[in-house]
């Protein structure tokens, strides 16, 4: 951790900053907040950018699809519909 800084810097540390978020972002998921809700949730009260949430998301999603499948159709079918949009069902 940068000596500046109180949390990991993207800058100084992003290999601790990403998994700062990845775990802010698990966080969410236990209060069932969608994508949205939790980029918006971030960007408000840990000031972490909403490209940086998203992409963390994206990649967090890739490697657990079965989870995010089954959290998503818990949450709401219509959700998982718009969420799951060709990226659960990709091959990359």
């Amino acid at each position: 951790m940068c000596q500046k800084h109180q949390f990991p810097c993207l800058h100084c540390h992003p290999h601790d900053y990403i998994r700062m978020v990845q775990h802010m972002i698990e966080s969410c998921l236990v209060f069932q907040m969608s994508k949205d809700e939790c980029v918006k949730a971030l960007a408000k009260h840990a000031n972490i950018e909403p490209t940086i949430t998203v992409t963390v998301w994206e990649e967090l999603l890739k490697e657990n699809k079965a989870f995010f499948q089954e959290y998503f159709q818990a949450s709401s079918p219509t959700q998982f519909s718009s969420e799951a949009n060709g990226t659960l069902h990709s091959d990359d």
